[in-house]
C-alpha cells in the first residue's frame, strides 16, 4: 500500500516538473563572458547596436518559421557588431522572438560591458561580438550538461540504445532543409521511451553539419555514459537525449525496440521477489547485439570510404606541398543519378564537357560536371578544382561533392544548386523580377563573404581570376555560392601578385593590368566583382553592352549619372522598394573596385566592413578602368542601349563552366 502511494506521488510529482519545465525556459543555461580586453561604456555606439541588433535580429529569427535563425550586423567599423541566434526548431515565432530579445536583455546584465557574449537558454541562444565569427563554421563556447542519475536498465544497453537513436536523429538533421531533427524509442518497461534532438544553424551544408555533429557526438560516452540524459549545445551545432519528451512537437522519427534474441537463463530471486533475468537479459542483449551489429556496419562504411578516398599527390601547380583527399564516386552510382547522363538532365554545356543534374539514392540533388572524352581541354581545370575546392568549405563556396576517374571518365560532382546561375536571373526580364532589393543586397554580400573568405580567411590564399554573374550560382533560398575554381590560383600567404603569359577568363571582368600585361591579384578578383554589383544593381549585362554606332559602355553609363548625382535612374526597375542609401553605398563600392589601379581598389574584408555598416565614410573613387566617354546624350539613344541591355543574352546554362581566352 505504501508503495503504491509512493510510486503514485512520484508519478504525479514527475508530472507536475514536466508540465512545469517549460516556465523555466527563460532560464539561463550557460553564458560565456569572453574577455577580449576590449569593453563597450554606457550609451555608446556600440550599445546602441545592440538595442538595435535586439529588435532586428529576433524579427529576423521569428518571420522565418521553418529556419528560426537569423545573422545581422549594425554600427560602423570599428564599432561594427556581429549577431547571430539560433531557436529550437520545434519553437514557435513568438516564442522565439521573445526569447532572443531577453537574451539581449540578459546578456547585458550578466556580461555587463562586454563587447563578446554568448548566452544558451532551453528554447534559444544568442551570441553577438565585435569581430565578424558569422563566416565561422567554429562550434565554440559549448555548453555540457549530463543528468546526475544513473539509469536502472543495463548501461551498456541502454548506450548502445541511445546510439542508435541519436545517430538516426543525425542523419535527419543533415539531410533536412531546417537542419533539425528530433526523435523517440521504445526501449524497456524500466525506461519506456528515450528521446532525443539534434540541430545544426540551417546556414551550414550537409557536409559541414554532420561534422560538427559528430565532434561533440564523439564526447557522448566520455560525459554521458550510463546517464539517463545529456546536452551538448555549441554555437553551430547541438544534440539531447532525455528519458522525457524534450520537445513540443511530435517526434520526426519512431525506432521501434530491438527484436529481442533467443538467450534463456534462470530466473533469480531478489528479496523474495522472483524476476525473470531472462526477459531483461533477451531485451538487453537483442539491443546490444542491434547496436554491434549497426556499429559493424558504420565501420565497414567507413574503412570502405577511407579506402575509397583518392589521393592525388601529382597535381600540377602544388605537388609537393598540397593534395587532394576527396570521396570517391562510382561510376555506375553517377549513371544511375544522370539516368545514364540522359539529354534531359543536361543543364548546359561549356568547352570542356557538359554538366547533368542527378539524384543520389539518398535523395541528395547533384550536379556532375564531365570532361569530354578524348579532349585535352580542361585537364588542367579538372586538377585544379580538386586540389583547391576539396580544401575550401564555406557557405558561400559550392561543396565538392565528390569525383569518379573511372573508365576514362572525368567526373566532379557538386551540390546541385537549383537556381542555378546568377547570369540566367538578373539579366532575364521575367525572372529578374523576383529579385528584389533585399534578395540582391543579400547576394551581393554573400558574394563578398565568400570572396574574403578564399582572399584573407582560409587556410590558403587563392585568386579565383573568373569571377562573374554565370559563375555564382543561387541556392533554394537565393543564397550565392562562388563555383568554378577551375582558373583560380594558389599563392603564398605573403604574395601579392604574380604575371602570367596566358591570360584566361572572360571580358568585360577582367582587370585591365590583367588583360593587358597578364598581372594578376587578389585585386584583380576585387575588380570582377565591381563589375558584378553594378550588374546586380543596374540589372544590365557589362560583357557585350559596347555600342559601337554610340560609344557607350555600362560603366561610362553609370560613372556619368554618378558624377551628376543621378545614380537612382539607372537602377533596376525590378527593384521595388528599397533604401536609397544602400543602394548608392553598392553603387559607389562598384565604383571603387573598378578603378584602373589595383592600389586605389579596397580589399573585400574592407568591402564587408562597408556593407555591414549604416553610414560608411566612403573615399571618391576615380574614373572607371576601360571606360569610354563619348556617350550619347540623346534620350532616344539611351532607351535603345536600355532595351538592348534588357534583352535575354545568350547566357551559358552550364552553372560550373568557365571561359578561356587565349593570344593567338
Amino acid at each position: 500500500m505504501i508503495s503504491h502511494k509512493l510510486s503514485s506521488y512520484l508519478s504525479l510529482t514527475i508530472l507536475i516538473l514536466v508540465f512545469l519545465a517549460p516556465l523555466a525556459s527563460s532560464d539561463i543555461l550557460a553564458k560565456y563572458c569572453t574577455d577580449n580586453g576590449s569593453n563597450y561604456t554606457a550609451n555608446s555606439s556600440y550599445q546602441s547596436s545592440l538595442k538595435l541588433l535586439s529588435t532586428t535580429l529576433s524579427e529576423k529569427a521569428s518571420s522565418s518559421p521553418t529556419h528560426l535563425f537569423a545573422t545581422d550586423t549594425a554600427g560602423t567599423v570599428p564599432d561594427t557588431v556581429y549577431a547571430l541566434t539560433l531557436c529550437r526548431g520545434d519553437t514557435n515565432a513568438s516564442a522565439c522572438a521573445a526569447c532572443v530579445a531577453n537574451a539581449f536583455k540578459d546578456a547585458q546584465q550578466v556580461c555587463a560591458y562586454r563587447k563578446d557574449v554568448t548566452i544558451y537558454y532551453d528554447p534559444c541562444y544568442l551570441r553577438f561580438s565585435d569581430q565578424n565569427f558569422l563566416t565561422s563554421i567554429d562550434n565554440s563556447n559549448q555548453y555540457i550538461n549530463a543528468n546526475g542519475e544513473n539509469v536502472t536498465s543495463p548501461a551498456a544497453a541502454f548506450d548502445a540504445a541511445v546510439g542508435l537513436l541519436l545517430n538516426a536523429v543525425v542523419d535527419y538533421a543533415v539531410n533536412s532543409s531546417s537542419r533539425f531533427g528530433t526523435g523517440v524509442e521504445d526501449f524497456d518497461q524500466s525506461n519506456p521511451n528515450i528521446y532525443a534532438l539534434a540541430q545544426c544553424t540551417p546556414d551550414l551544408s550537409p557536409n559541414d553539419c554532420r561534422a560538427c555533429l559528430d565532434q561533440i557526438l564523439n564526447a557522448r560516452m566520455k560525459f554521458f555514459s550510463g546517464r539517463q540524459g545529456g546536452r551538448i549545445l555549441g554555437l553551430r551545432c547541438n544534440y539531447r537525449f532525455e528519458l522525457y519528451a524534450l520537445f513540443s512537437s511530435s517526434p520526426l522519427l519512431h525506432l521501434p525496440v530491438p527484436a529481442p534474441g533467443p538467450a534463456v537463463t534462470p530466473s533469480v530471486d531478489r528479496g523474495g521477489k522472483r524476476i525473470k533475468s531472462s526477459t531483461i537479459l533477451s531485451i538487453a542483449l537483442g539491443i546490444v547485439s542491434s547496436a554491434l551489429v549497426a556499429a559493424l556496419v558504420f565501420i565497414i562504411c567507413i574503412w570502405s570510404r577511407r579506402k575509397r578516398q583518392v589521393s592525388l599527390p601529382y597535381l600540377s601547380s602544388m605537388e609537393s606541398t598540397q593534395s587532394a583527399s576527396l570521396p570517391v564516386l562510382d561510376l555506375s552510382t553517377l549513371k544511375v543519378a544522370t539516368e545514364n547522363f540522359a539529354e534531359r538532365n543536361k543543364l548546359g554545356e561549356g568547352g570542356f564537357g557538359a554538366v547533368y543534374k542527378g539524384t543520389l539514392h539518398y535523395g541528395e540533388q547533384i550536379a556532375v560536371k564531365r570532361l569530354s572524352q578524348g579532349s585535352t581541354q580542361g585537364i588542367r581545370e579538372l586538377k585544379n578544382e580538386l586540389v583547391l575546392v576539396a580544401k575550401l568549405h564555406h557557405k558561400n563556396l559550392v561543396r565538392l561533392v565528390g569525383v569518379c576517374l573511372e573508365e576514362h571518365e572525368r567526373l566532379l560532382v557538386y551540390e546541385y544548386m537549383p537556381n542555378r546561375s546568377l547570369d540566367t536571373v538578373i539579366f532575364d526580364p521575367e525572372k529578374s523580377k523576383e529579385l528584389d532589393w533585399g534578395k540582391r543586397f543579400r547576394i551581393i554580400s554573400g558574394i563578398a563573404r565568400g570572396l574574403q573568405y578564399v582572399h584573407e580567411d582560409s587556410q590558403l590564399k587563392i585568386i579565383h581570376r573568373d569571377l562573374k554573374a554565370s559563375n555564382v550560382l543561387l541556392d533554394f533560398d537565393l543564397n550565392p555560392k562562388i563555383s568554378d575554381f577551375g582558373l583560380a590560383r594558389l599563392f603564398e600567404q605573403d604574395q601579392t601578385k604574380d604575371v602570367t603569359s596566358r591570360v584566361v577568363g572572360t571580358f568585360g571582368y577582367m582587370a585591365p593590368e590583367y588583360a593587358m600585361r597578364g598581372q594578376y591579384s587578389i585585386k584583380s578578383d576585387v575588380f570582377s566583382f565591381g563589375i558584378m554589383v553594378l550588374e546586380i544593381v543596374t540589372g544590365r549585362r557589362n560583357c557585350g553592352f559596347y555600342n559601337s554606332e554610340h560609344s557607350v559602355d555600362l560603366l561610362a553609363l553609370i560613372w556619368e549619372h554618378w558624377t551628376n548625382g543621378r545614380t537612382l535612374e539607372i537602377v533596376d526597375p525590378f527593384l521595388g522598394s528599397f533604401s536609397e542609401d544602400q543602394v548608392l553605398t553598392c553603387v559607389h563600392v562598384g565604383l571603387l573596385c573598378v578603378q584602373q589601379s589595383p592600389v586605389d581598389r579596397p580589399t573585400m574584408s574592407a568591402i564587408n566592413a562597408i556593407l555591414g555598416t549604416n553610414t560608411p565614410s566612403l573615399q571618391i573613387p576615380s574614373k572607371p578602368a576601360f571606360c569610354i566617354e563619348d556617350i550619347s546624350s540623346d534620350s532616344e539613344t539611351r532607351e535603345d542601349v536600355s532595351r538592348a541591355t534588357r534583352k535575354p543574352a545568350v547566357v551559358s546554362a552550364n552553372e560550373v563552366s568557365f571561359t578561356e581566352l587565349e593570344p593567338r
